[in-house]
């Protein structure tokens, strides 16, 4: 049996690795570690859980255990995909140089500039970093990379998947040529494939295990269900996660739950806390000092459930997990692999749990197709006939009180009236008919003096206007002729008077007043001869008496003004 003696290992790290409790090297760092302190270019191929990060963090610290840093320019560089994997990183280091001097720099999001400005003004020998914070540091020039020897970039498959590749090849560039490159990865993908050609020199491969491949100690289970109703899927799933949760019992100590989307990450960790589980989220939105101590708060065990994005999937090495749950299907296929790989750790057994609707079949079938396995289907612990057995489906909808999404309103504006507003028809009493009647303003636009061009007998919603359904603009009942300025024809009725508004009665028809007929041509102002409805009367002009006008040819009135 090989142990980490055999290794060639400094005396110190070995003394820091025994401390930690370790004693055997797992395959992938039995197989890295040599050809690392060789000087060679590694490139290791191993599922997640293996221990790669020892596999490089021990020979960096044997390499640049002599030597010392300049200001600026650090001795190493770690690339990782997410903040969480770098701090996990920069935690190792600190175990295994405890009896070291080396200085090291951590350079994620979500702290501030000046203090990791400080660190490396005083020059460090191990720089962890994420791409992104890298080049800002460095476009602000606060940092020189021609003084790495040693280049490590961890989980590659992660940074294909996050968009990174392109500030990885960025990065290639500005770092020496000379420099060792230490590249590790769960997967092979085509495009990882092709750096690795283009940026290592002659690497060893280490590969101890077929890509893409599931632990044996890992217990994997497919829960697949139909909901009852479309609308009522999203909180079935929820119930059918604690059916799960609660079917394992005191087996289930803490447990991981991945979703897709970030919302369904608040949603469910919400979920969980209403029905008396204690619940965390943690997804890239969060600051984070946040994300922090939820991990830490995980660690420890005051936090049971860890509600996660795949922020949490790649890299993240949190003992003992006893379940993974899968609440959405990874639409990727290798994300599969990385999520259930967070239980089943440093041999101990652990449990995943998959739940799964017909729309996840696709998907259900490139994990099997990449696993090169079936997934065991289990017993369903919960049925979904049981929650609409119990609630009738008038009272389905919005009534999730888990949910914490706005209510969304009806399209339908009619939706609010009652029965009784809809069966009830109007009737028109004289009072409403002489109210309603219509006016002449002097450009042939009829217009009801209650309702503005509303019928009377609309509905019983008194005069209320909701949208283009309950309003008709004027313009509309004018006759074609009308809205040419000429009158129009004796043989049909007035359109300047609205149908909706006109008397019912022929005692109310006689008390409406008449609009008064347009002239048929614009005359010019000279010439015109003045209308009927605007000339005052020669016993009004001999009494020196005048009438104000009740409607002006351009719709004013001169009192008004």
């Amino acid at each position: 049996m090989t142990t980490f003696s055999d290794l060639n290992l400094n005396p110190k790290v070995l003394k820091a690795v025994a401390e930690a409790g370790y004693e055997t090297p797992t395959p992938i760092q039995e197989g890295a570690i040599p050809a690392a302190l060789e000087g060679r270019d590694v490139l290791g191929i191993a599922q997640t859980g293996t221990g790669k990060t020892a596999s490089f963090t021990l020979p960096m610290i044997c390499m640049l255990a002599r030597g010392r840093a300049r200001a600026r320019m650090p001795r190493s560089l770690v690339l990782c995909p997410t903040r969480e994997l770098a701090a996990q990183v920069a935690e190792n280091f600190d175990t295994y140089a405890k009896h070291v001097k080396l200085t090291k720099a951590l350079l994620i999001g979500g702290v501030s500039f000046k203090e990791q400005d400080a660190l490396i003004d005083k020059g460090v020998d191990v720089l962890i970093a994420t791409p992104g914070r890298l080049l800002d540091h460095f476009e602000r020039g606060k940092l020189l990379l021609t003084g790495v020897q040693i280049m490590v970039v961890d989980e590659a498959d992660r940074m294909l998947d996050m968009g990174f590749i392109p500030d990885i090849e960025r990065i290639f560039g500005l770092v020496p040529f000379t420099r060792q490159t230490l590249f590790f990865s769960a997967t092979m993908a085509p495009e990882i494939e092709r750096i690795t050609n283009t940026f290592l020199s002659n690497p060893a491969r280490v590969e101890v295990a077929r890509q893409a491949t599931t632990s044996d100690t890992i217990e994997q289970r497919l829960l697949e269900f139909k909901p009852t109703r479309r609308d009522m899927a999203a909180k079935q799933k929820r119930e059918m996660l604690r059916a799960a949760i609660k079917a394992e019992g005191e087996a289930c100590k803490n447990a991981i739950i991945f979703c897709n989307r970030k919302v369904d990450v608040d949603i469910v960790a919400k979920s969980l806390k209403k029905h008396g589980m204690n619940a965390e989220p943690i997804h890239g939105d969060l600051d984070q000092s946040h994300r922090m101590r939820t991990l830490d708060g995980f660690r420890d065990g005051t936090i049971q459930f860890l509600v996660a994005s795949d922020v949490a999937a790649r890299g993240l090495d949190i003992p003992a997990v006893s379940h993974v749950v899968n609440y959405d299907v990874p639409s990727h296929a290798e994300d599969y692999i990385h999520r259930i790989g967070r239980t089943g750790r440093a041999g101990l057994k652990g449990v995943a749990i998959t739940l799964a609707v017909p729309s996840d079949e696709k998907y259900l079938t490139a994990i099997e197709s990449l696993a090169e396995m079936t997934i065991p289907r289990a017993e369903l612990p919960w049925t979904p006939e049981e929650t609409s057995s119990r609630r009738p489906k008038s009272d389905d909808r919005d009534t999730d009180a888990d949910d914490d999404k706005p209510k969304r309103r009806s399209r339908s504006r009619r939706s609010t009236s009652t029965d009784d507003d809809q069966a009830t028809p109007a009737t028109a009493t004289p009072e409403a008919q002489e109210t309603d009647a219509p006016t002449n303003d002097g450009q042939g636009r009829g217009r009801s003096r209650g309702g503005r061009g509303r019928a009377s007998s609309g509905g019983g919603r008194g005069n209320t206007v909701v949208g283009m359904g309950d309003h008709m603009p004027d313009f509309i009942a004018l006759s074609f002729d009308e809205r040419r300025g000429g009158p129009a024809r004796e043989d049909e009725p007035e359109t300047g008077v609205d149908e909706g508004s006109a008397s019912e009665t022929p005692e109310a028809e006689a008390e409406a007043p008449k609009p008064k007929r347009r002239r048929r041509k614009k005359a010019d102002p000279v010439e015109a001869q003045p209308d009927e409805a605007t000339t005052v009367s020669d016993t009004e002009q001999e009494s020196g008496e005048q009438t104000a006008p009740t409607d002006d040819v351009d719709g004013s009135n001169e009192d008004a003004a």
